[in-house]
């Protein structure tokens, strides 16, 4: 989760002390990017070619990392989408430096002041990556997608394309997409909610400077066309999922439904901040009003996406049905293979077993390392935004110290009290005695210390 940006460069220092402490890599070894250079060159031989079709991206407008185009054809009572992936295994050999130094770093990880990328930028942000300056190795998915939303995937398709548009969510308009988008996104939506779905993903929060001064953090506005993109990514991984399903194959990615204890503690987040949560209705209800343009909601949605159970990765057992909770179906990670290692080795299991062809070698033996090594990835990545989130609400408090603040007491344990603050987005633990969950609390702020990513509160007498 890419929970903070820091546009203007305020924290800079205290991100750099971020990504020492969690040696966040600043570069790769030359070896792999001499293999990457090299690797940059080779030419499509074994693709199609599917250049005359409408493919387009959408994304962040500064990104340049796109694992994803999209066409969209009309069917009989419904769509075909048209869903390229990056073809970063015709890139990478499967032993070779560039896969090693991948095995290694898991996945891309995300600061507010930049990243560090999977793959070499030469192939991440070049050859590998669906920009439209020219021809690019893709893996096409083609989905079929009925009248109530349901997915099969009718083909998998080494193709090259040529994306037409660069597009980016926040100046992105109807005129631009293709043909039927709305409607097929739609209909993806009102499937996710039908079956129980709930997907939350809480807008970014932005570092800035108030009228006085003061750091702030500010909620960066959440676009439709986000979520209307995200719907064609879930389909495609469910479809792939079915798929491997089906030939007793793949990479899973699972995740519980939060506890009675987590949901509880979110019911007085809620409270705390002021959102309503009638006694009737389940978390999956409330997830659905949530207004991310609301700061209070957002917080909200913040809150929830940290107190899941933690989603992770299983590779196919004969007898059991991998589930993702948030999902309410089964599903895979196949449509970032830039940025996420596992991605990869989905997307070539897909393409074998759609083309009648046994799954490579090298991908079956990945399937069952790949859980321990994305925990691995997954957990470092968690850990570099908490302290990133702990960093910036520091910062944010910073100077403010001896000011009283409203709060909740969302949980109480040996080792202390939780509590929301009411009027802004923090978090923060309280000596536990005499506390019980659901408490009203007035608490002053005792001290902040920026390098430690901390703040501490105690309650005010």
């Amino acid at each position: 989760m890419k929970a903070i940006a820091d546009p203007s460069h305020i924290l800079s220092n205290e991100l750099a002390a971020i990504r020492t402490a969690f040696q966040v890599p600043e570069h790769f070894p030359p070896a792999v990017l001499t293999a990457a250079e090299r690797a940059a060159t080779r030419q499509p031989t074994d693709h199609a070619d599917w250049t005359d079709r409408p493919f387009v991206t959408l994304d962040p407008a500064g990104s340049t990392d796109l694992d994803q185009a999209f066409a969209i054809d009309a069917s009989e009572g419904g769509f075909i989408l048209h869903y390229a992936i990056a073809d970063i295994g015709w890139f990478v050999d499967p032993d070779g430096p560039i896969a090693d130094e991948a095995w290694r770093r898991g996945q891309t990880l995300y600061l507010p002041d930049g990243k560090a990328s999977l793959y070499p930028p030469v192939l991440s942000q070049g050859a590998a990556s669906l920009l439209p300056d020219g021809p690019r190795p893709a893996i096409v998915f083609s989905v079929r997608v009925d009248a109530d939303g349901a997915v099969a995937l009718d083909a998998v398709t080494r193709a090259v394309i040529r994306s037409r548009a660069k597009l980016a969510y926040a100046s992105v308009t109807d005129a631009d997409l293709p043909p039927g988008f709305a409607a097929l996104t739609d209909r993806l939506i009102r499937a996710e909610a039908a079956r129980g779905a709930a997907r939350i993903d809480p807008p970014e929060q932005e570092v800035a400077h108030d009228a006085d001064g003061r750091l702030t953090l500010t909620f960066r506005t959440r676009h439709a066309s986000e979520d209307r993109n995200a719907a064609l990514s879930l389909a495609c991984n469910m479809a792939v999922a079915q798929l491997l399903m089906a030939h007793g194959t793949g990479l899973f990615r699972v995740m519980d439904e939060p506890d009675d204890r987590a949901v509880a503690r979110l019911r007085l987040t809620a409270r705390a901040l002021g959102v309503d949560w009638p006694g009737s209705a389940t978390l999956t209800q409330i997830e659905r009003t949530l207004d991310p343009a609301d700061p209070r909601q957002a917080t909200l949605m913040l809150a929830i996406r940290r107190a899941g159970n933690g989603a992770s990765y299983r590779a196919f057992a004969p007898g059991e049905t991998p589930w993702h909770a948030a999902v309410a179906a089964p599903y895979v990670h196949a449509t970032a293979p830039l940025r996420r290692l596992a991605d990869r080795y989905v997307v070539e299991a897909a393409l074998a077993v759609a083309n009648g062809q046994a799954v490579p070698t090298h991908v079956a033996e990945a399937f069952p390392r790949l859980p321990k090594v994305m925990a691995r990835s997954d957990s470092r990545a968690g850990q570099i935004d908490r302290a990133v989130i702990g960093m910036a609400e520091a910062a944010l408090l910073s100077g403010r110290e001896g000011e009283v603040f409203d709060a909740v007491v969302t949980g109480v344990e040996a080792r202390g009290a939780d509590i929301q603050l009411c009027d802004l987005p923090v978090t923060a633990r309280l000596a536990p005695a005499g506390l019980t969950p659901g408490d009203r609390v007035t608490v002053r702020l005792t001290g902040t210390d920026v390098s430690r990513r901390s703040s501490a509160f105690a309650l005010a007498s």
